[in-house]
């Protein structure tokens, strides 16, 4: 009976003298310790069975994605020969050399693109498929490449092509004669390593040359040969492994299969060689081989075992030529399986003897705040972001609630500050729209009218005897602003009811020199200099050439008149290929623009200039011309040092970008 007293007392001092409370804490500390005991108990004997499968199941998780990240390193590779051969055959030198039919003018040029890009072969051939010139060995052409895949692939198509494929002997020495003693080829001719009287694997890409009519003229293809190339195994091994070692042997071996020999690895074998020329076992070519699916499972290359993953390599009509394969070494998998099988029951027993010390303690300062955070949680979830929650414990709770705080702050600055936007978007969108309406109406209304004042003030001022000067003056104020409302109407139309652009392929440098051509004659150019930086290889885009020619006037004027007639404007044009588009610069040494009239310098009707010399609509209508072309328009300013536009058009037509102004 004294001992169960004192276990009583003990119960109370650790659990608190509140008789619900204790009960609960009682109950999930024994509960916890319950659980532990017969967990402990049940999977006693069957933990290291249960921990090993696990450790088995990563480990085969980890190599097929190993051979994921294999593949994309692999693929990437042929990723570059695709890359490198799709560049060279749009160069213009290969163009010219063709159109000329004068091939030999290239070979300087496609000799220094095989040394600099590493391939094993790099030929050209005209749209017939016949060899015109061949990078390893320039006395040999004449020969027909159609029955390439690739090189008909692209004859036929009329699109760049890259895959891997399997390349007879006499073929592969044809298009690299120093197989047998040149290693710079990329291959030897081992019977081991090259199956099937010397064939090879080889990452082949062929792009079609077209003349500067568009028409087909040829063919340029090029490509590696893997066997006992191993860069690419070294930079898979580099890579997903990163050269980590166990027990003085390398972790990760990848391994190149041209059907089930292989061909390239970055194992080593006893004599430190790499070791080809092993055969693949027979489960994994029927799987992998045969019905062209991933294998996973364990392996023996040379003297170890492997947990393996060996997926298929197809040509590009999807027939199985090899496998890729990676593997890591199954011992540290099953030395970790041995430990963690021990480190189980270790922590198992030991946390038996902590949770019942824990478990209440850890219930107690859980339960409120956490009950407090699900009830702010909940009304923050219904739209209440100015719910607190007090914070009376301290630690990660704490910090979690300190968090939820700040949280609900940020969502109610976040809810403001996006009803303002909203707000603000809304207003401008119907401001926009009245604007539009508002010159639509205006212009319609005052158009024939203000015709017959112009027409009539004309009259009545050639009626007028030269000899009334002061009669002729005031008719003259008023054929002036007549004329002044007629160029303002004509904007409102432009602006209101902008035309569908005719587009045809333009030349933007041609446009800009008829731009300078029309507005250097007039007075308000004699006195600035102007300076051309006019890409001469800037190609072609699809425009409305008159629309075009519409924005340039009005950006080189607005320049003059930002320099006072007096001063140096820059035109440039170049080529941004990175995003397949044409820039047009014009960049003046003006009075610049203050910051605060740079956000509206695109609004219609707003206008830095005087009255009597802008309308506001210039740059409105600007925008719209080149928005309207898929393009942008943006500038750059500061007051004092000039003003910037830049006008970027797309060689192709793309989505429409937005309008960016800097100070």
């Amino acid at each position: 009976m004294k001992y169960w007293v004192r276990i009583r007392v003990f119960l109370r001092r650790v659990f608190g003298r509140h008789g619900v409370t204790r009960r609960v804490a009682v109950k999930l500390t024994f509960s916890f310790l319950l659980v532990i005991l017969l967990v402990t108990a049940i999977t006693g004997g069957v933990a290291i069975e249960v921990i090993g499968n696990r450790v088995v199941a990563e480990a085969e998780s980890k190599v097929d994605a190993d051979l994921s990240s294999a593949r994309a390193i692999y693929e990437g590779r042929l990723g570059d020969v695709y890359d490198v051969i799709r560049f060279t055959s749009a160069r213009f030198f290969l163009r010219g050399a063709l159109q000329s039919g004068d091939p030999n003018v290239a070979a300087e040029e496609l000799v220094n693109t095989w040394e600099r890009e590493r391939l094993d072969y790099l030929t050209l051939t005209d749209a017939d498929g016949v060899v015109l010139l061949r990078t390893t060995d320039p006395d040999a052409v004449g020969d027909i490449r159609v029955s390439d895949q690739l090189v008909a692939a692209a004859l036929e198509g009329g699109e760049p092509v890259a895959g891997t494929r399997i390349v007879a002997g006499e073929v592969l020495r044809n298009e690299c004669p120093r197989v047998a003693d040149q290693p710079e080829c990329g291959f030897a001719a081992v019977s081991e390593v090259m199956p099937e009287e010397g064939s090879g694997m080889v990452l082949e890409a062929a792009a079609p040359v077209f003349n500067y009519e568009g028409k087909l003229a040829g063919v340029l293809y090029g490509g590696l040969v893997l066997n006992q190339r191993h860069d690419v195994v070294d930079s898979i091994g580099a890579t997903v492994f990163q050269g980590e070692e166990y027990g003085g042997r390398t972790v990760g071996v990848a391994v190149i299969y041209q059907g089930s020999i292989g061909i390239s690895t970055d194992l080593d074998d006893q004599n430190d060689s790499r070791a080809v020329g092993i055969a693949a076992p027979t489960e994994i070519i029927d799987e992998v081989v045969g019905n062209g699916a991933t294998w996973v499972g364990r392996s023996q290359l040379l003297d170890a075992w492997y947990i393996s993953a060996y997926g298929p390599i197809t040509d590009i009509d999807g027939n199985v030529v090899g496998m890729l394969g990676v593997g890591t070494l199954e011992q540290p998998y099953t030395d970790l399986r041995s430990r963690s099988s021990l480190l189980v029951l270790v922590i198992a027993a030991g946390g038996a003897l902590m949770v019942m010390g824990l478990s209440l303690f850890i219930s107690r300062r859980i339960t409120v705040p956490v009950r407090r955070l699900v009830s702010a949680s909940r009304k923050v979830a219904a739209g209440d972001f100015s719910t607190q929650v007090a914070i009376t414990t301290s630690g990660e709770l704490a910090e979690l609630s300190h968090a939820f705080n700040s949280m609900a702050l940020a969502l109610q600055e976040r809810m403001e500050q996006i009803n303002q936007i909203a707000k603000s978007r809304i207003e401008e969108s119907e401001r926009l729209a009245v604007i539009g309406q508002l010159a639509a109406d205006v212009a319609h209304e005052l158009n024939n009218p203000l015709q017959g004042v112009v027409a009539y003030s004309h009259l009545l001022l050639e009626k007028t005897p030269p000899e009334d000067d002061e009669t002729r003056s005031s008719i003259g104020q008023i054929v002036s602003q007549a004329d002044r409302c007629t160029t303002i109407i004509r904007a409102l139309l432009d602006f209101a009811r902008p035309r569908t652009p005719q587009k045809r392929s333009v030349d933007v440098n041609a446009v800009l020199e008829e731009c300078l051509l029309l507005v250097g004659g007039q007075a308000m150019f004699h006195n600035i200099e102007v300076k051309k930086g006019l890409d001469p290889e800037l190609p072609r885009i699809v425009a409305d050439p008159a629309q075009l020619q519409q924005v340039f006037v009005n950006l080189l004027i607005n320049a003059a008149e930002a320099m006072g007639e007096l001063g140096r404007l820059r035109l440039e044009t170049r080529n941004d290929p990175v995003v397949d588009e044409v820039e047009i610069l014009f960049s003046d040494s003006g009075h610049g623009i203050a910051s605060e009239d740079l956000e509206r310098i695109f609004d219609p009707f707003f206008s830095t200039k005087e009255a009597v010399r802008g309308t506001g609509l210039g740059l409105a209508i600007s925008y719209g011309i080149v928005r309207e072309h898929h393009g942008s328009i943006s500038v750059h300013s500061e007051v004092g040092s000039g003003t910037t536009f830049v006008v970027r058009l797309p060689v192709a037509e793309s989505d429409p970008t937005s309008v960016t102004v800097e100070g």
